[in-house]
């Protein structure tokens, strides 16, 4: 799946580890996301959009 992660992140000038703590994840797992080594749950997914005040699929979207 891929993602908007690092770019709504960067524009808000946020590290990987204070995303991470807003989620309650580790940096680890915001890199893998990042990275499409690892897709998110479904509540996940959830939280990182409504900390983005977005709509999932504005931020996920589905692999060609």
């Amino acid at each position: 799946m891929k993602n908007r992660l690092k770019v709504l992140r960067a524009e808000r000038d946020w590290s990987q580890q204070h995303l991470a703590d807003e989620l309650g994840v580790s940096r680890q797992s915001v890199n893998a996301i990042e990275t499409g080594k690892y897709d998110p749950s479904l509540p996940l997914a959830f939280r990182i959009a409504a900390l983005f005040d977005m709509r999932i699929e504005e931020i996920f979207t589905p692999d060609d």
